[in-house]
């Protein structure tokens, strides 16, 4: 008898049906044309937790046993019988996998190269629907598991624990958290590995490794987050940033056949990925959380074959000749015949001197769960008076007994949409101040009290304030392109009809034509979204750019392609 799971999981219960469907025996048969049977023997592990897919398994006869980590030891997650399929998300991104498939009896299963798997989603509809939002959902499943796979041991004051909550939690990596100030088992796994508690936080990787208060890329490399790349490989199209932009640029660049490569610093997303929820952006009226919206992006690119690698922070392009060449702070580069500078703005930092002492641990540039849940029933400051800081105040006055919004100027109604206007003049919870600016912090290892300064009469208030967000104004990710690109007195990227003669010149522009709209003065290097000068800072605005650059990134292939072909001068 097959046993049954014996997670509580509520999406399996509920979506079992679209989670894991059957393949009917017409389905069975096109997929038998991409693969061959193998037969399998009870107990034989088909792949563990950390390994990257190689395969994808069809059940023909026997059974598969799904297990997932916890503190115990493997626990069963799902039993897939004849008609039923191995995958989920990391199938597609190339990333390590969360559970073990262990054969429960001596059966039969399909065998598919996982590249194989690549060409059915792109080329069969009727299977690709049914296989990808079976791997949406199944990631979905398990990133509601308390998986004991990774372990993250922490503070809830600490801004390096909050750094790598965030990481993993944009990322879609299931993990576990440990508090040492209210966790009793964190001690207990702590003594385990030898780990003094002043060395938090820590990442227990695949249940072996530890990784005291690591990178972003320490975290990525350890967890096998990133496919593997050949670095000699020269792609059609390299894009920095997945950013709205960027993610939309990979979805339309290689669903029409380019070669599509995404660095990314942080998570998919950018900075509209720390949004709490979107509700202006067409097609999604009941509105959709910035983190939703990237994941989705996202699988939509890898499931046309474009590759991300996170945790990768461009650190300078190398311009002179082609094919474009970019160095990683992480060491290594990528090259690539076009370009595009997706790479977004950041929150502008208050120009108060202990800032920086106080990131994590009061001072925060995102609103999401994970802050949300950092200042329940507390009082707090959102500084800012665009869009980002609307949506954060109306999500966090669901948790916050009151929300301060600052801001320099006379009010909201220059700088933000009107329904969140609306719905902050009718939370009760929610103060606006206008002419307002925090002046000064206080607080030794936490932040404990603000200072604001009222620009109307000079007067000064302090609180006992603990939680600040920061969203005002937007400082371009650009430090990397100083040299190499056009950029205006702000830092932001000049392009098309924007660049100036003199620019050009100073670029030795080759080509008899002007730029195209969206690209710089070097010939092949595109900028698109917040990081391009002039542009509108809307999520709707850099999706449409990122897309509609990729008309112009053929134009630009083909030209490269002519000139190659042109006969060497005598």
């Amino acid at each position: 008898m097959t046993p049954e799971p014996t997670s509580d999981n509520e999406l399996l219960r509920t979506r079992r049906g679209q989670m894991f469907p059957k393949l009917t025996a017409a389905q069975i048969a096109r997929l038998e044309h991409h693969g061959e049977r193998r037969p399998t023997h009870a107990g034989e592990i088909l792949f563990d937790t950390g390994d990257r897919p190689r395969s994808f398994f069809v059940v023909i006869e026997g059974d598969i046993e799904l297990l997932i980590t916890r503190k115990s030891g493997y626990e069963l997650f799902n039993t897939l019988i004849p008609g039923d399929f191995t995958g989920e998300l990391n199938a597609l991104r190339g990333s390590a996998g969360v559970v073990r498939a262990r054969a429960g009896h001596d059966g039969t299963l399909l065998a598919i190269d996982i590249e194989r798997l690549r060409t059915i989603v792109q080329t069969d509809a009727e299977l690709s629907e049914l296989f990808m939002r079976a791997f949406i959902l199944r990631r979905m499943g398990l990133l509601s598991e308390p998986s004991c796979d990774v372990v993250l041991v922490g503070s809830g004051h600490s801004a390096d624990t909050l750094r790598l909550s965030e990481f993993l939690t944009r990322n879609a990596v299931p993990f576990a958290t440990l508090d040492v100030n209210t966790d009793a088992d964190a001690q207990t796994v702590l003594e385990r590995f030898h780990v003094p508690a002043e060395d938090v936080p820590v990442v227990i990787c695949r249940g072996q490794r530890v990784l005291k208060n690591p990178s972003n890329f320490e975290v990525a490399t350890c967890l096998s987050v990133n496919p593997p790349v050949d670095e000699s490989q020269v792609h059609d199209l390299l894009i920095v940033g997945a950013g709205p932009a960027g993610l939309a640029a990979a979805v339309y660049g290689a669903s029409e056949g380019l070669d599509v490569r995404l660095v990314e610093t942080t998570a998919p997303g950018g900075q509209a990925g720390t949004s709490s929820k979107i509700e202006n952006y067409l097609g999604f009226p009941t509105g959709i959380s910035g983190l939703a919206l990237a994941g989705r992006a996202l699988t939509q690119a890898q499931k046309f074959g474009a590759t991300l690698s996170v945790a990768s922070q461009a650190v300078a392009l190398h311009c002179q000749r082609r094919p474009y060449v970019l160095d990683l702070a992480e060491g290594g580069s990528v090259r690539a015949n076009i370009v595009l500078i997706a790479s977004g703005a950041q929150y502008r930092a208050l120009e108060i001197e202990n800032l920086s002492r106080f990131l994590g641990a009061g001072i925060y540039y995102a609103a999401t769960n994970l802050e949300a849940r950092l200042c329940t029933n507390e009082e707090i400051v959102i500084v800012g008076g665009g869009n980002s800081a609307g949506q954060a105040a109306v999500f966090l006055a669901g948790f916050c007994n009151q929300v301060h919004i600052l801001v320099r100027s006379d009010g909201l109604a220059e700088s933000m949409s009107r329904y969140l206007i609306r719905r902050i003049e009718e939370s009760p919870n929610i103060t606006v101040h206008a002419h307002t600016q925090v002046v000064a912090l206080e607080g030794e290892r936490e932040l404990r009290r603000i200072t604001w300064r009222r620009g109307t009469d000079g007067t000064e208030e302090q609180h006992e304030i603990a939680h600040v967000f920061l969203m005002t104004g937007a400082v371009p990710n650009t430090r990397w392109l100083k040299g190499c690109v056009a950029l205006d007195d702000r830092g932001f990227v000049r392009t098309g009809p924007d660049l100036r003669p003199e620019e050009l010149s100073a670029a030795n522009w080759p080509l008899a034509r002007h730029p195209y709209l969206l690209e710089t003065n070097l010939p092949g290097v595109f900028a698109a979204g917040d990081v391009r000068c002039g542009s509108v800072k809307r999520v709707a605005a850099a999706v449409g750019e990122g897309s509609s650059c990729v008309q112009f990134v053929h134009r630009a292939l083909r030209e490269l392609s002519e000139a190659a072909q042109q006969p060497a001068p005598a």
